[in-house]
């Protein structure tokens, strides 16, 4: 069995190396806090990835197939619609993942 100073020290190392690694981020943001770069990128990042979650669901659509586009085509315009109209990403995604999931069991195909 280890020394009682050999796992007080492990303890000890364990905590400074957690202490440390969640302050660092802390401390490498605030210089930043007043950048315009931060400031662009925080007010462009939502649209672009909601463009790019948008983008890889209908990856997998096949225009060929009816069956799958409709279901698809509603559900992508009732999150344009639900987002345009309250503004909350979560309601949007939501509510059309909801209408996706419910025309997709029910639409013949």
């Amino acid at each position: 069995m280890p020394s009682p100073l050999y796992l007080a020290a492990a303890v000890g190392v364990s905590a400074a190396v957690t202490w440390g690694l969640r302050a660092l981020p802390f401390a490498v943001l605030a210089p930043l806090r007043g950048s315009a770069v931060l400031r662009f990128l925080g007010a462009q990042m939502p649209t672009g990835i909601m463009v790019i979650l948008a983008l890889y669901t209908l990856r997998g659509v096949d225009p060929a197939r009816s069956a799958s586009v409709l279901p698809t085509v509603l559900a992508l315009a009732a999150a344009i619609g639900l987002h345009l109209k309250t503004r909350n990403a979560v309601l949007s995604v939501l509510g059309a993942t909801a209408l996706h999931v419910a025309l997709s069991a029910l639409w013949p195909g």
